[in-house]
């Protein structure tokens, strides 16, 4: 047994079996998954409490806080900015004992400025807290992944950004009469902070001692005069929170959201003023309300913004998506904080621009890039001159670095294969018809262009049958 291991050393830890801890967790999600898509709660909740008892999932969550998150060294209130290995052995043991009834401890405050000169305050648990919330995040997510909306694309398994600029596409093609529609931004006043706790925990889906420590956790994170609203920000568990809050709003009307941002699609014959005091309502019912300030009426072909880019519709009817102007000068910052930087060399600049770059570049590939600015031709003449006034460097090595510092990206508009409907990584059954005629299980592909079924079989042929129950019960 793990527990029983005498040394606790770098070599215990990376021995252990990683890879069978994340078959057996995603085993487990996969049933709880399928018993709330099958409505069997009671299920669903027995194998929440496995989750919760389950050695993999707590290795796995200490493994994720502690080496994986991009968070991992900010201390808690308790200081502690890392453990060491007898220390992550220990917390297993404890997370072992406690995990029914966690307790948390309080959450370490952090300013952050924000766009407009205001601050955030991002609320810090300890290290133990947040191994518990990724333990919580493990059983939660599966149930609540069978009840979400399908244009929900937010901090969701399987889903991305991209998932939400290709409907966009879709909503707003020629083919759809983009060029007449109108789009409301919407803007959630302080969304994290005025989250109803009752409106989290009537909907959570869970056994008692996980909804005591949700609760818990909730009661933590509590701003100054709103005891009874609020999610802490810098907790592992918050945006799943937050999404089963807000989860049903997009039912109101033609949208998508993204966590706390959402937009509108609106026809030439909607009226935006009833479907505003739609969103009012659902949201006064979770103690929130809009950001009249933020929130507002765009025609598409005057543009608008939308996590990171900025979408418009031509005269022509064409559907356009750029990176937007605050996000080019974010990253145009941050690219020339590390260019003018007088600390590094040459070699050391291309690295540290290489992720950035990348990244960005990746973000965007499903954009319109052409032109000197997003092909950040200006940036590449800045770099140049200053790696070639180190005297290590000539024209030959620098132009070595400036093409490992800006590598390329090659992007195509509007390319990307759109998630088909409510589709989850956890739904596994399709079946696939090997050489034999026989069905083998294989995970459930997300996109409608994939080929399964070879010939003219199809699941109901009646030789089929048996095999195919036989299948499906084995995962249920």
């Amino acid at each position: 047994m793990i527990r029983h291991i005498e040394k606790f050393n770098s070599e215990s830890w990376k021995n252990l079996p990683w890879k069978k801890f994340r078959q057996d967790l995603f085993r487990l999600q996969k049933r709880v998954w399928k018993a709330v898509r099958a409505g069997n709660m009671r299920k669903a909740r027995s194998l929440q409490k496995l989750i919760l008892r389950s050695r993999a999932a707590r290795f796995l969550a200490i493994r994720q806080v502690t080496q994986l998150n991009n968070g991992r060294k900010t201390a808690g209130i308790d200081g502690k900015l890392a453990l060491t290995f007898k220390e992550r052995f220990e917390l297993e043991e404890t997370l072992r004992i406690k995990a029914n009834n966690w307790k948390h401890k309080g959450l370490r405050e952090i300013p952050i400025p924000k766009k407009d000169g205001t601050k955030r305050i991002l609320k810090v648990p300890t290290i133990s807290d947040r191994a518990w919330q990724a333990i919580a995040k493990y059983a939660l997510e599966p149930a609540h992944e069978a009840t979400f909306h399908a244009r929900s694309y937010g901090f969701r398994a399987g889903r991305s950004a991209h998932d939400a600029q290709k409907k966009l596409f879709h909503f707003l093609r020629s083919s759809c009469n983009g060029i007449q529609k109108r789009i409301i931004e919407l803007d959630i006043k302080k969304c994290f902070d005025r989250i109803s706790h009752s409106s989290i925990m009537d909907n959570l889906i869970s056994p008692s001692g996980l909804k005591l420590g949700i609760f818990r956790c909730l009661k933590a994170g509590t701003n100054v005069g709103f005891p009874e609203q609020g999610t802490p920000q810098g907790g592992v568990a918050s945006p799943l929170l937050a999404n089963i809050a807000l989860n049903g709003i997009e039912e109101i009307h033609n949208s998508i959201r993204y966590a706390d941002d959402m937009i509108f699609i609106l026809k030439p014959q909607d009226d935006a003023n009833k479907i505003l005091d739609k969103v009012k309502e659902f949201l006064a019912a979770r103690s929130m309300e809009i950001s009249e300030q933020k929130t507002k009426l765009t025609a598409t072909t005057d543009g608008f913004n939308f996590l990171g880019w900025n979408f418009k519709v031509q005269k022509n009817g064409k559907f356009r998506s750029r990176p937007s102007e605050d996000n080019y000068k974010a990253f145009r910052k941050k690219v020339k904080l590390i260019i003018n930087c007088s600390n590094y060399g040459a070699i050391v600049k291309a690295k540290k621009l290489a992720s950035i770059v990348r990244g960005w570049r990746n973000y965007h590939r499903y954009c319109k890039m052409d032109g000197a600015r997003n092909s950040l031709y200006y940036m590449q003449k800045r770099a140049i001159k200053v790696f070639n006034k180190e005297t290590k460097q000539n024209r030959h090595s620098s132009k070595k670095l400036l093409d490992q510092a800006f590598p390329s990206v090659s992007y195509s508009e509007n390319k990307f294969v759109n998630v088909k409907g409510d589709k989850s990584p956890l739904a596994k059954i399709v079946t696939k018809l090997d050489r034999l005629g026989q069905i083998a299980p294989v995970f459930r592909l997300f996109f409608s262009t994939k080929i399964l079924i070879k010939g003219d079989l199809s699941p109901s042929t009646s030789r089929l049958q048996p095999l195919l129950a036989e299948s499906l019960s084995s995962f249920v």
